[in-house]
């Protein structure tokens, strides 16, 4: 049993050495960001502390099997032992003293690393509204006017407003390397804060299970100086098509993003990936509220429902 114990911690460590070695952009063993690196650090001083209780038994029990093997005359024998005061307090003591460390500094990182708290940065922000879709993500900038699926671009060392929600199923927003999960789901608004260090490209992802298209949905995070994202959104501009009622109707399907691509004509766009040149500037505030107003939304124009039709709810999310 012991050495069974001591056999299943190696594919532990062995996971742990393989997801260090993951390419960048996609673990926060990577961190490309304040976010990331504070929750790494946090990671390592857990393991650390972990440790303090791991170790001593492991290092301890081939040393006692060894003193105490059958054929060893020389090791003392208690039959009327009863207790040792010294152990009972590294038993009771050792323990404590980690939960309590532990807990103080889950406490203290908890309030640091509030996903609704700001992240100081000497350059604007930058509000980025988040639809989460069958099995796609919409990205809405408000400020600017456009719109992208699969595609969230912001400037280096800028903080990143997410606001989340979902026109959907519940699903779970996650970009590893910048900063950690937060669920969305229909009528509930949450909010999201990233930054990054440095020009770079990072996976996104849903990590909720939501139907057959969930290996699908991932998305590419990139972060650019600031004149290429100046660039990029001219580009969005001038190549992108308006998103309108029909195309969101589009969007709103039980699709992957390849599959909305191809619908809507965008094969020259990286794979999954589309660009809307204009976008209304309540669509985000439209998906949010209609699922708060006290009545079931009908089938047909509910998206990721059975029976979900877009020509009868021509895509309008206030419906």
């Amino acid at each position: 049993m012991i050495f069974r114990r001591i056999f299943g911690i190696i594919p532990l460590i062995g996971c742990l050495a393989l997801a260090a070695c993951s390419k960048a952009g996609s673990t926060f063993l990577l961190p490309a960001g304040p976010i990331a690196a504070a929750q790494r650090a946090e990671f390592i001083q857990i393991l650390g502390w972990t440790l303090v209780a791991i170790v001593p038994v492991f290092a301890l029990v081939p040393v006692l099997l060894w003193r105490y093997r059958y054929r060893n005359r020389d090791a003392s024998y208690a039959p009327d032992w009863d207790r040792s005061p010294l152990l009972e307090v590294l038993m009771w003591g050792v323990p404590l003293v980690i939960v309590t460390v532990l807990s103080v500094q889950l406490y203290r990182t908890t309030h640091e690393l509030d996903p609704m708290k700001p992240i100081a940065s000497d350059n604007p922000p930058l509000r980025v509204e988040v639809v989460g879709l069958d099995w796609k993500w919409l990205f809405i900038y408000p400020d600017l006017g456009i719109a992208t699926i699969n595609e969230l671009a912001f400037p280096e060392k800028t903080s990143v407003a997410l606001d989340l929600t979902t026109d959907t199923v519940m699903q779970s927003f996650l970009i590893s390397a910048l900063a950690g999960q937060i669920y969305t789901m229909p009528g509930m608004h949450t909010r999201l804060h990233v930054l990054a260090d440095q020009p770079g490209e990072f996976e996104g992802e849903n990590t909720q299970f939501n139907g057959t298209g969930f290996p699908q949905q991932k998305f590419r995070a990139i972060a650019m100086t600031p004149t290429a994202f100046e660039s990029w959104v001219e580009d969005v501009r001038s190549d992108g098509q308006p998103l309108t009622a029909k195309q969101y109707g589009v969007l709103a399907q039980a699709t992957t993003g390849a599959t909305a691509q191809q619908q809507l004509g965008a094969e020259a766009l990286p794979e999954g990936v589309l660009h809307f040149s204009s976008a209304e500037n309540d669509l985000f505030d439209k998906v949010l509220h209609r699922y708060m107003r006290g009545t079931p939304v009908p089938s047909a124009n509910q998206p990721g429902a059975v029976g979900y039709d877009p020509q009868a709810s021509t895509g309008e999310p206030n419906q």
